[in-house]
Formats: C-alpha cells, structure tokens, sequence
C-alpha cells in the first residue's frame, strides 16, 4: 500500500498518496501566505494533512514501529500487518474459500449501496483547514490499479479491491463486469491484439491495502460480456498471487507475480500456468524455507521484457523493494532452454541496487524504458532523502540489455514544474518518494519520444526524456494561480496523486490513481508550468470503487435521515447528508477510524492516521477563508509530554460507549479516555488509564456499558508475531488487565481486529480474528478460528467459528436482539439469535473487504464500510 495523503499510504505502502509534507512555501501572494504560513518548524503553517506529513518526515522515530528502516514505509505496513501468517498459504487455498461461500445459504433481503454517487474532494461546502477542498482534484473514487481502452471509446478500469468497470462514452457510465468473481482485487488491466481483455487479480502494490488474488481471466467479448469463472486462464497455479504485469510475446501472456514469471500459451485458456523462472525455489509453496518469515518475498518479479528482435531472448526485472541478495535483472538467450543468469545491465543502470521497475516498449520496438526504484535510498534513515526513485532510463537499441541511459530523476522531475519541490524545510517528499508504490510508464503508440512517467505525479516528455512537464501536479495549494475561493482560483484542475495505470487509445491518455480516473488528449494543452490545462475527471458516480477504513452513523439534525460518513484510503473521510446528490469530502488525506453521535450525525471524529483525531460538532461544513482559527474542527489527538508523540497504529482504534456517547476510548501503547464527549477542547481532554506495553498497539477498541475491550499487536511484524487483548472499566484504571491468551489453540497467535461486546452484558463479548499481516503475500485461508465467544469478560473463549468459510475477520457487531453480523475479507455475514450457524446476509453485496460493522437505531439499518466498493446498507427490517 503506499502512502497516502493523510500521512501516508501506505504512506500508506499502498498506500495512499501522502499530502506533500515540505513542498515549497513560497509567499507568491498575500492570500498564499496567510493560508499556508511560512514553515520554521516542520508543516508549521501548512494545512493539518501536509503538517502532520511533514513532521513525520522530519524526525518521528522509526524505532517505534520496528519494520522498516524508514518511517514511510512502517506506516503502511502497520496497517498490512492484520493478515500475515509466517509463511506461505499454498495455491488452491482461495478457490476452497470461495466454494464454501457460494455452498452457504443467505438470509432473505437485500443490500443497497449508498456512496453510488458523486464524491467531489473540492466541495465548497468544506473548505475547512483539515479538508484538502479547493486542490483541484475534483470528483474522485477509489485507487485505479489497471486500466485499458479501445480507439472505439471503450475503456475498462480496474479497482484496487473494486474488480473491473466498463464505459462505453470514452469514460463515465461505468458498469462493472468482474462481480462474479472470486477476488476483485486488481493486478494489471490489459487489452490483447484480438480484442479480448485480460484481468489479473491480485494487487502487486507492496502495500497496506492490497490483497492478493485468484488468478488470471480472458474475456472474449469486453465490450457486451462480464467476467466469469469460465474465463479462468489456467488452474489455481496462480491463485493467493499478486501479478503486476502481463505481457504478450512469442504467442504466450507472461505474469510477473510474487513467486516469479509464469506463461501460459495464447490460444487457449485451459492448461495450467509454467513457472518460467524464480531467483529462490526453496522459498516457494512446498519448498524447504516456505515457513520462513519472509519468505513471501523472496521470489518477486515487477516486470518481464521480451527482446522485440528475438522473442525467446527475455529479460526479468526481480526485487523486493527493500532490498535482497537476489535483487536484480536476469536473462536467458532462450528460455525454451531456460539457462537463467543474474545479469548486469549496461549503461547507467546501477546493477547493485535494482528495487521496483516498470518497463515500457516504444509501438516499434525501436526504445526500452524503465523506471527503477532504488534500495539503498529506501532504508536511508527517514528525513535524509527527498525520494526512493533512481532514475528513469532508456535504452535506445530497444535491447533490455541495454546499455541504458539515464533521462531522469528526483530533482530533474521536481524542476519540471512539481507540487513536490522542495526549497523550504529541507529533505522530505520529493517526486519518486513513493516510488516502490507508484509507478506508471507510457509510450505514444505513435511516437516513441512521447512519453509519460507516473510516479507521485504524471510527468510527460516529447523528446524522449531530454525535458519533462509536471503535467499533472500532486495539487495547486502550492501555486501562485490557487485560490480558496473558486472565483478567484485560475489553476486548471489536475489529477488526483500517486499514480498506479495508463492507457492511450482513441486520441486520449487516460490515468489511474488513488483518486480514480481521469484522462485528456495525447497531444494536450499546457500552461507557461507545464500544467495540464485539459483533464477531465472520469469518476462521474456510478464507478464506486471507494477504499473506506470505516464508517459511523447519526441521525441528521437538518433533514429525516441519517448521516453517513467514514475513512477512506488517500481520500479523506467523506460525508453524506440525508438530502445530499453529491457526497462531500470534510476531511483531507488518509481518512481512518471514525465515529458519530447517534443523536446527532453531524458531532463526529475523524482520524487522520495515527490517532491524529478532529473533532467537529457541524459536519465540519465550512465555507471560510481555509485558516486555522476559523476552522470548525478541533485537533484532539492525546499526548503525553508533547503533541503528537503517542505510538499508535496506521489506522488506530477508538470507540464510544454503546451506552453513553460521551464517553470515548482510544488506543496507541496507551488507552486513552475521553468523558467530555464532543465537547472536548484538545488532546488534554484525555486521561492516560493503562500502558500496554512498550511496542505493543492497539488494534481494535470497544466499550460497553463502562468497560473496554482493547486488542493489541507488539512486535506486529511476521517475525516474533505477538498480540494480546486488554480489559479494564473505563473509570477505574486499577481496574485494567491483560487477558492471558494461548498462543496456540483457542483465540490463535493472529491479529485481534474486533469485538462485538453485548449491550445487555459487558461480560459476554465476541472478537473477529484476522488472518494474515501483509495482505498483499498472503490470501485467504488460515486453517484456524475466526470468530470466538467469551462470557466472563475474556477469561475464557469458545470458538464460534461454526461453518463460516475460512477467511480473516475483520469487525463483529451483536445487534440488540443478540443477532451477530459479521464482516470478512469476502463476504458479510448473519448468525441469528440462538443459532450457532452463520449465513451470507443478503443479496447484491460485492465480494470485496468488508472493514467496518455499524448498526443505526434510529433506521434500525446495518451499514457496512467496503474496503474497494464503497458504503452499503441492510434494513433489518427484511429479515
């Protein structure tokens, strides 16, 4: 998952485009300079995404979250650490998911989605300090991994964790056309030469929020059929995979996955998948090291090149993008003969520290491109490096032996007219910081000196990397031209940041991004920046592959209905009032947990990440000037000694009390409580009730009736795995315990992701078990309970997984009749009061990530936050 605005996504690893932490701050203009301030301090002055994200950069210690070497990457992986089991889930393991879910039987009713409108991040109604509205992305979804498109206006994009959508008018009018699927999450996206579409699931975004996939499908007919499981390409050789590329040669598709480089001939689909090649054979599904910690990593291949001269000749590029032994390029002269070697590029191409790369053939054949993200940047100490890009290259031969020339790279792509160049403040987040999370690269079929490059940002040359234009800036918030007030803004709109997918056909260059698409003609207009001044957004509403972490409900104090709102990956939190026809955006970057008054939709708190919290009593709706002291959100996060020096988890936990909706608990290492409800001032407003330990994170919070259920994860990488689960009454500290858990058998040694605490009863309480840390390594499939009762407060536990399929578990929620509902990695499910057996509730759901179970009274209505397909609803009132 990468980074992401908030302070990301993946930083997110995937995650999530992180607002620009140090870009320059120049006092072009008055209104600049009292919107942004000049920054001394880290982010001092700038809006609360770009604040909170540059001081990260500046120094927070990487120690406390002990898995990567730089602060960037940890945030993400935090977050993807809920699905990991040591070692390596063997193909076969998804589809035996998947059949018992289509084997179990549903509840009668139906869903219906609510966020399948539009979700515009520059909505004026918020143009709060804390909300990234007026930036010039306008309407956006959720994180485009693939995409194609035809010269007759057809265009095909694939949602990270959304499955595939269809236009037919050159974009918008979306239809999705993957939902039969096992797995909507996307790996790559590509037209053949016959006309059919080829579909890769399996997100190979080393992110937070990126799940693997079940393999490889052919649609003949793109533009009238949908996706089945009759259009599998070979047998489940390719299932629990991510595939980052597909590529056509010498009659067969090629996948680069995370255990290799398969191919698979063209003219059939049946047949299964050959292993072409992988640098670590002992580490694969079988092999002697497959239980080792790492090895999901040991065999990764980003991208695959076939000689244009020779087709047998074939080079791959294999990483980890952190960095390994096995690193590099790697050739056979046939690989008929196979006779694989690790070889050294020639040129400029540092051999010794190959990470993530992209290749990009021009139409003719006649020039090789490649992106190449670099390792030994990456685990430089944090704040040290303005970026993890090496450099882009081309070999002019069209040999991906090369030799390769250099034709850009950080600084050169920062002076092409960057959101991300940096003159104040020092290192921090320059174009390519994300480079091991965003990249794209693109030749004009008709031009092979056309080229466009996406990393943070889309940059284009047309002269074959001897200059670049920033044609897609990150944001305008930096530039003389921006405005708050849209009468005044004359910036031209731009695209949403961190770019994953590209496509050209029909006259028109499309782009996928964590805001969704957008596109504009292949032979643009640009201002005296080098700006785009023609992208059109494409994300019209009826796409909605929305990437939420949460949602939270209350009745509207303006209108008969509820508020709905919640955090989104790289796309702040949005809000949806009763009489809305366009979903607005009240918080910027990352959204993460959240929660509302019952009574009252419009008192929530939004988290940035990190338990970097807002409180808002109005919905945030504001139409100011954008400056802090006429902001109507407040900065809430709890401290100790200082601001901000909490640990906590990428997406941390907080609740409120099912009983009092004054009362809050929020987790770091420390369990916090608020009793002032939405009145609170300020992080002082938190009392500091347990420490649960160095290291240790809260995962999952719930409270009921004065007493908290807190799970926790510490160390919470693979290796030395540990997780536990905190008890205590909310006002009495001395109160608070640590349940004694078996590290095997009951409540196995895996992430604790949730409690459902029963409202007539604190002492009877269920916890959802997640299955795996990194999602995007591991698929469905744990082989151990998910789901587990205790009635004495977490003494004792009962395994209630019943006959639910073997996914990881994300949120359990008991209903005031003692019903349970269930949200997992596939499906969501209803086990009825006094049953012991489970089943799918409803009908119409996608089968995609369900993170977040919340229950409304006063609609009585189960809503369900969808990790890739936006917000749904059920109306108990169809059981």
């Amino acid at each position: 998952m990468a980074v992401s605005r908030r302070r990301k996504g993946a930083i997110a690893l995937g995650a999530v485009a992180v607002v620009v932490a140090l870009t320059a701050v120049t006092a072009t203009n008055h209104e600049l300079q009292e919107f942004f301030g000049i920054a001394h301090e880290p982010g001092e002055g700038l809006p609360f995404q770009p604040r909170e994200r540059a001081e990260m950069i500046a120094g927070e210690d990487p120690a406390e979250a002990g898995e990567e070497a730089f602060e960037a990457a940890t945030i993400a992986e935090q977050f993807s650490q809920a699905r990991y089991a040591p070692g390596i889930v063997a193909p076969g393991a998804y589809g035996a998911a998947y059949s018992q879910l289509t084997a179990m039987p549903s509840t009668a009713g139906n869903w219906r989605e609510i966020t399948k409108l539009k979700y515009d991040s520059d909505d004026p109604r918020y143009r709060d300090y804390a909300s990234n509205s007026s930036g010039g992305s306008g309407p956006v979804t959720g994180r485009m991994t693939g995409l194609a498109a035809d010269e007759a206006g057809y265009v095909y994009a694939a949602g990270a964790d959304g499955g595939v959508w269809r236009s037919s008018t050159g974009g918008g009018n979306w239809t999705p056309i993957a939902d039969g699927l096992p797995s909507l999450s996307s790996g790559y996206l590509v037209l053949a030469g016959d006309g059919s579409l080829w579909y890769a699931t399996g997100e190979a975004n080393t992110g937070g929020t990126s799940y693997v996939g079940a393999g490889v499908y052919r649609l003949a007919s793109p533009r009238t059929g949908s996706f089945s499981l009759a259009d599998r390409v070979g047998g489940t050789e390719l299932e629990s995979t991510t595939i980052k590329k597909l590529r056509f040669f010498d009659d067969k598709v090629w996948a680069a996955t995370n255990r290799g480089l398969y191919s698979h001939p063209m003219g059939s689909t049946a047949g299964a998948w050959k292993l072409e090649f992988t640098p670590n054979p002992d580490y694969l599904p079988g092999g002697s090291q497959a239980g080792t910690a790492n090895a999901a990593y040991k065999n990764i291949v980003n991208d695959v090149a076939g000689d244009p001269h020779n087709g047998k000749h074939v080079i791959v590029a294999s990483a980890w993008r952190s960095g390994d032994t096995y690193n590099g390029f790697y050739e056979t002269a046939d690989y008929t003969a196979g006779g694989w070697r690790k070889v050294n590029p020639t040129g400029s191409i540092p051999a010794d520290d190959i990470g993530n790369v992209t290749f990009a053939f021009a139409g003719d054949g006649s020039k090789l491109y490649a992106i190449n993200q670099s390792p030994r940047l990456l685990n430089k100490a944090s704040g040290t490096v303005n970026s993890y890009l090496d450099g882009v290259y081309v070999s002019n031969s069209g040999s991906p032996a090369g030799p390769w020339s250099k034709i850009a790279d950080s600084q050169k792509l920062a002076n092409s007219g960057s959101a991300l160049k940096q003159s104040v403040g020092g290192k921090g987040y320059g174009p390519g910081i994300q480079a091991w999370y965003n990249q794209f690269l693109q030749v004009d079929p008709a031009n092979p000196m056309h080229v466009w490059l996406g990393l943070e940002e889309v940059y284009e040359t047309t002269d074959g990397g001897s200059s670049w234009k920033t044609v897609g800036p990150y944001w305008n918030f930096y530039f003389s031209c921006w405005s708050i007030y849209d009468a005044k803004n004359g910036c031209p709109k731009t695209t949403h940041s961190d770019q994953h997918s590209v496509a050209v056909a029909g006259g028109s260059v499309y782009v996928g991004n964590d805001g969704g698409v957008f596109k504009r003609p292949v032979n643009g207009k640009t201002n005296r920046e080098g700006h785009a001044t023609d992208w059109v957004s494409l994300n019209d509403g009826t796409i909605d592959a929305l990437q939420y972490y949460s949602v939270s409900v209350g009745k509207d104090p303006a209108a008969n209905g509820v508020v709905v709102s919640g955090g989104l990956q790289d796309n702040g939190a949005s809000v949806l009032r009763a009489n809305d026809t366009v979903m607005g955006s009240n918080f910027g970057g990352d959204g993460g947990d959240s929660l509302a008054d019952p009574a009252n939709g419009c008192k929530q708190v939004q988290e940035y990440t990190n338990l970097a919290m807002r409180v808002t009593e109005n919905c945030n709706a504001n139409t100011g000037d954008g400056t802090l002291s006429q902001s109507t959100s407040r900065d809430i996060q709890p401290y100790t000694a200082s601001p901000g020096d909490e640990p906590a988890r990428f997406i941390a936990p907080f609740a409120a009390d099912d009983h009092n909706s004054s009362v809050w608990v929020a987790g770091g290492q420390h369990i916090w409580v608020n009793t002032k409800g939405f009145a609170i001032q300020n992080g002082k407003g938190w009392n500091n009730v347990y420490d649960l330990g160095a290291g240790h994170l809260a995962t999952s919070v719930s409270v009921s009736n004065g007493v908290a259920y807190v799970g926790w994860c510490g160390q919470c990488n693979n290796a030395g795995f540990a997780r536990g689960i905190a008890v205590g009454k909310v006002n009495d500290p001395a109160s608070w315990h640590q349940v004694t858990l078996p590290i095997d058998g009951t409540v196995p040694n895996r992430y604790v992701s949730g409690f459902g605490v029963d409202p007539a009863d604190a002492a009877h309480v269920f916890v959802a078990i997640n299955g795996f840390n990194r999602r995007f390594t591991e698929g469905p499939g744990a082989g151990v309970g998910h789901v587990f009762e205790s009635k004495d407060s977490g003494t004792t536990w009962t395994d209630v997984t019943g006959n639910l399929p073997d996914v990881p578990s994300n949120a359990v929620k008991i209903l005031p009749n003692g019903a349970l509902v269930l949200a997992t990695d596939l499906a969501t499910f209803y086990r009825a009061a006094g049953q012991t057996g489970w089943q799918r509730l409803g009908a119409d759901l996608p089968l995609t990530v369900g993170m977040d179970v919340e229950y409304s009274a006063s609609d009585n209505t189960v809503y369900v936050a969808t990790h890739g397909r936006g917000i749904w609803a059920f109306s108990l009132g169809q059981l």
